[in-house]
């Protein structure tokens, strides 16, 4: 019998994203979520007890003499099946991670519930970009490059101008571009190649080094400067570590003040729930909507692909012009 609690849990199951903030593993993140979400599950109204025939014995009045027992059938809860005897109904649930961020890093985390775990794996095999803001500091570097590593250098950063920059951020681009076609292991001059790249699927074969696909400078005011990164197969080590190098190649040094994930696959920030919205119901309602959104994005591939799935006012809008 299906009670309430599980079919709650069956509108809980798929994919998810949630905002991360630096300075929280994202294991505690997991378990935070995993706990509420236990807990509303095993809150769910619960059926009514079963119930089953007993033989009951009714005792004689007392003037009555003792001439045999007498027996009476009745229906009786089944106390045996009652939650305080079975324990919750749900004991855990499986809340996986997808692409993780370490604990200084904040952004979007996608989770997923039950059987979203399949969807979770065969996203985090994809080859989806996902886009970083990197904040930046010019004149010092660290050990680990990140701002709260130990100092090992400071230096002057007045040279540094935004052209000087740029052009630094166009060579590390273009030599990630050249690192994407060759581990992409297609020939390039094929019209699968061409089809792939128009729809944002060239990537790599498998695992590779981290790629950075796209790389541009949004704020520059010395000594701080703010990247817009898009990348494969990175961590945010890797990520501090560019800063660190643009540093470098500036002649001077810089250190990572801060990793902020933005985008992972279809996920971006607006579909990010904050701390106070880790319930039960806007779990639901986000996976919903992440339900609705790839049904649309399905529907509109099919139609690229075959005009004739267009719905029947679009051709003939298009018979008329």
């Amino acid at each position: 019998m299906t009670t309430p609690a599980i079919r709650m849990f069956r509108g809980l199951e798929g994919l998810f994203c949630v905002y991360k903030p630096s300075g929280v593993h994202w294991k505690l993140t997991r378990d935070s979520i995993e706990t509420k979400l236990l807990k509303d599950l095993n809150a769910a109204p619960v059926e009514p007890l079963p119930q089953e025939v007993r033989v009951l014995a009714q005792p004689g009045s007392e003037t009555e003499a003792p001439k045999g027992l007498t027996l009476s059938a009745a229906w009786l809860p089944v106390l045996s099946k009652h939650h305080l005897v079975t324990g919750p109904e749900f004991q855990r649930i499986r809340v996986g991670v997808g692409h993780r961020l370490d604990a200084f890093s904040s952004g979007v985390l996608v989770l997923a519930v039950g059987n979203g775990n399949k969807a979770l794996q065969d996203l985090y095999n994809s080859r989806v970009t996902r886009d970083y803001t990197l904040e930046g500091e010019f004149g010092t570097a660290t050990d680990d490059f990140s701002y709260t590593g130990r100092v090992v250098e400071r230096s002057t950063y007045g040279h540094i101008t935004q052209d000087k920059l740029d052009r630094v951020l166009a060579m590390l681009q273009g030599a990630n571009k050249k690192a994407l076609l060759m581990y992409s292991n297609i020939d390039m001059r094929s019209q699968e190649a061409y089809e792939m790249a128009v729809q944002g699927l060239l990537g790599p074969e498998g695992k590779s080094e981290p790629i950075l696909t796209g790389l541009r400078c949004i704020r520059f005011q010395p000594p701080n400067f703010t990247l817009e990164v898009q990348c494969l197969n990175e961590t945010q080590k890797y990520l501090r570590k560019v800063v660190h190098e643009i540093g470098l190649e500036l002649r001077s040094t810089a250190v990572c003040k801060g990793v902020r994930r933005t985008r992972d696959g279809p996920f971006t920030l607006q579909d990010a729930l904050t701390h106070h919205h880790w319930t039960t119901s806007d779990v639901m309602r986000a996976i919903r909507q992440y339900h609705s959104t790839k049904k649309k994005n399905k529907r509109s591939h099919a139609q690229l692909k075959d005009p004739g799935l267009q719905p029947p006012e679009e051709n003939t809008t298009a018979s008329q012009n």
